[in-house]
């Protein structure tokens, strides 16, 4: 299991790049939550407020979402990474399996 950080520019991107991601079964839930980040963009110190996608996923999934959300994203380098899960109950591991069948 990880759980993949994507940063949209609005609930809009968010909602759509999570529905598709979810209908292409490549994901099994996404959460988003409203976020302000300050960040350097091409030399310059910026800010934005943004929305914080994450994305319950398998590791097997990782590079057919990068695929989608670089097709579907504003952004010119969508801010997306991943980080592992060392543990986590059998319940949700099975669920997360079946999901993604």
């Amino acid at each position: 299991m990880i759980i993949v950080f994507l940063t949209c520019a609005d609930d809009l991107e968010a909602d759509k790049i999570s529905s598709i991601l979810l209908d292409k079964k490549l994901i099994a839930c996404a959460k988003k939550f409203p976020v302000n980040s300050n960040f350097w963009w091409k030399g310059e110190k910026d800010s934005a407020n943004e929305v914080l996608v994450l994305l319950e996923t398998i590791e097997e999934k990782f590079e057919a979402i990068e695929k989608e959300v670089k097709k579907l994203h504003s952004y010119e380098i969508p801010m997306l990474f991943s980080i592992p899960i060392s543990q986590t109950t059998a319940e949700v591991s099975k669920w997360l399996k079946e999901e993604l069948e």
